[in-house]
């Protein structure tokens, strides 16, 4: 009867462990990025604390570019939020201000797919980009704050 009541015991325990672990926490965290201004158009330094600083000028190439901070999406990991740089008509950079990471899984995903996501989205001109194998939760949220800014900047 004891080894019933022990084993019986250590079941119990270790399911409401296994209930009670938390994978993933929802507090956003934001990605230190600097966006600066095309080369040659004088312009602002957008750090992550939402300081703007005035960058030197250099000779003008007529090319003026703007920075714009696309909408904060919750996702079920945490929010993502994109911002991007448009010169000309053209997005010439894109970061991610906030990505999910309440664990250091959060934190491995998306340390290999939020470049991949911003280089995608240089080369793809537009929020047609291919989700990242094992970040797609992440992936659809940036495509959704990606279209966001993309909209706000008149793309």
């Amino acid at each position: 009867m004891r080894k019933i009541l022990l084993a019986f015991m250590t079941t119990l325990a270790a399911v409401v462990s296994l209930f009670g672990y938390r994978t993933s926490t929802p507090h956003p965290v934001s990605v230190a990025t600097s966006t600066v201004a095309a080369a040659g158009s004088g312009g602002t330094t957008t750090t992550d604390g939402g300081t703007t600083a005035a960058t030197p000028a250099a000779p003008s190439t007529g090319a003026a570019s703007s920075t714009v901070t696309g909408d904060v999406v919750q996702t079920r990991w945490g929010p993502v939020q994109v911002r991007i740089t448009v010169a000309s008509g053209k997005v010439t950079a894109a970061s991610a201000v906030q990505v999910p990471s309440g664990n250091g899984r959060d934190a491995e995903i998306n340390g290999y797919a939020v470049p991949v996501l911003d280089q995608e989205t240089v080369s793809a001109q537009s929020a047609s980009i291919d989700a990242v194998s094992g970040a797609t939760v992440t992936s659809d949220g940036y495509v959704t704050s990606l279209q966001s800014a993309l909209d706000a900047a008149g793309l």
